[in-house]
């Protein structure tokens, strides 16, 4: 379909953004990721050269996220029956996305890195110090949140690591990663624990072995079981 003026061109743009947006979850979170990174720019006094890496950078993951929806797509209009080249076509396009999106977490680092350092650091001395009765009343309310979310949404089955609220994975995960932020008290080293157990917890909702909530759930009281255990007998 030709476009008739310039006005139409935009507008066919625009409409393809908004169905990418509205469509496609992965599409969603990078617009969240983006407009959360771009936000917090704005406290960090980042250069232009650093403002434009930054938006150079957020702009390739939407494109080819863009571009990877419009593949598939256009695949699935073409045929409907398993095609080897099909799913090589796909899968050359999502890899295409993970490139970009891993890329995106390399320049996210490099640049907010000797900002976050100092901060970070500060953070966890703070935590080291407050008072415990903070933190024990926090993971009392998780305790009964989780309680009380087992008793109305409970599963007919599941294990305790295996389904139900909350994730079992995603508790183990995020208190391992908070013990090993306390033990090594070393932003990089904490910052790739969390990133595993990010993916730890990923895994379980790609999986559909848990929801997101359960999983929120999960490295919630994991994370404020670890930072008590470690107030006490640290």
């Amino acid at each position: 379909m030709k476009s008739r003026n310039l006005m139409d061109s935009f507008n066919y743009a625009f409409q393809g953004i908004i169905y990418a947006l509205k469509t496609q979850r992965n599409m969603k979170i990078h617009v969240a990721a983006a407009v959360g990174v771009l936000v917090m720019s704005l406290f960090f006094h980042l250069t232009r050269l650093e403002l434009v890496i930054l938006i150079a950078t957020i702009s390739l993951v939407l494109v080819t996220e863009m571009i990877n929806t419009a593949i598939e797509s256009a695949i699935d209009l073409m045929t409907d029956q398993y095609n080897i080249f099909a799913k090589i076509a796909k899968n050359v396009a999502a890899g295409a996305v993970l490139i970009a999106a891993l890329n995106a977490l390399i320049v996210a680092y490099l640049l907010f890195f000797q900002h976050l350092n100092p901060l970070s650091k500060q953070v966890l001395e703070t935590v080291r110090q407050s008072d415990i009765h903070i933190t024990f009343i926090a993971l009392m309310v998780v305790v009964l949140a989780t309680v009380a979310a087992k008793a109305y949404f409970g599963r007919g089955k599941g294990t305790p690591m295996s389904g139900g609220m909350p994730s079992g994975h995603a508790a183990l995960a995020f208190a391992t990663a908070t013990a090993i932020t306390f033990i090594s008290n070393h932003v990089l080293v904490a910052s790739l624990s969390f990133l595993l157990a990010v993916l730890v917890s990923q895994s379980r909702v790609e999986g559909k072995i848990h929801s997101l909530l359960e999983v929120a759930a999960g490295a919630l009281l994991g994370l404020l079981v670890t930072v008590l255990l470690f107030q006490l007998f640290l």
